[in-house]
């Protein structure tokens, strides 16, 4: 399996001549580009910067092949797609072309009492080979042998973020949701979580556009 890092939270997933992208955002430049050439888009929750709903749509119009898999809340923003837009939830199961995945978690993290919190699904593919947790740090009942760590956002919080690799103990950890530090912010937290830091497990930081096999 290759995986693409893309800014912000979104990723390229590929294997066997199947692609995912999930959370193309309209903090992604490439975002376009990543679903054009996608089979399925997979959307952890309805916030702007995993969901760019123009962008999505857009697509499910130009690309009769395309499928997209998100909370209630992303499928109703979408419509019915002609049967290619599904509503998921915890505990859902569906494959695509060669890639298989489960659902897990329920709400987006907490920022504060007075901002709603949105439904955000996390997915888990081909048997624990990859989790995107979307805007929460929850933590599947499976093994995760890749985690895609948010390491910045209004939610985040370093403490939280270093307990969450604790209890999955990955055997990789790779940084996305991480646009809103600077290069010495994500190097910093790459320090303090990884490795010789926290959780004692390498944190991967990877610029846009970069490639690397699972």
């Amino acid at each position: 399996m290759k995986l693409t890092k893309h800014a912000h939270a979104c990723v390229t997933l590929e294997k066997d001549d199947t692609r995912l992208v999930i959370d193309p955002g309209a903090f992604t430049p490439d975002a376009a580009e990543a679903v054009a050439q996608a089979h399925a888009v997979l959307i952890t929750h309805e916030h702007f910067d995993h969901f760019d709903e123009k962008l999505v749509a857009a697509a499910l119009d130009a690309q009769p092949r395309l499928h997209v898999y998100g909370t209630a809340a992303v499928a109703a923003a979408l419509g019915g797609g002609d049967g290619r837009v599904h509503a998921v939830a915890a505990g859902d199961t569906f494959t695509v072309g060669s890639f298989s995945a489960t659902v897990h978690g329920h709400r987006h993290a907490l920022i504060h009492a007075d901002i709603p919190c949105p439904d955000n699904v996390g997915y888990l593919l081909d048997d624990g080979a990859v989790y995107h947790p979307g805007d929460a740090y929850f933590a599947p009942d499976a093994p995760v042998r890749t985690l895609l760590l948010p390491t910045s956002g209004p939610w985040t919080k370093l403490g939280e973020a270093a307990d969450y690799v604790r209890a999955l103990k990955p055997e990789r950890v790779i940084q996305i949701h991480e646009l809103m530090l600077s290069d010495l912010g994500q190097n910093s937290v790459a320090h303090l979580l990884g490795e010789n830091g926290l959780t004692g497990t390498a944190i991967t930081r990877l610029e846009p556009g970069t490639t690397v096999e699972l």
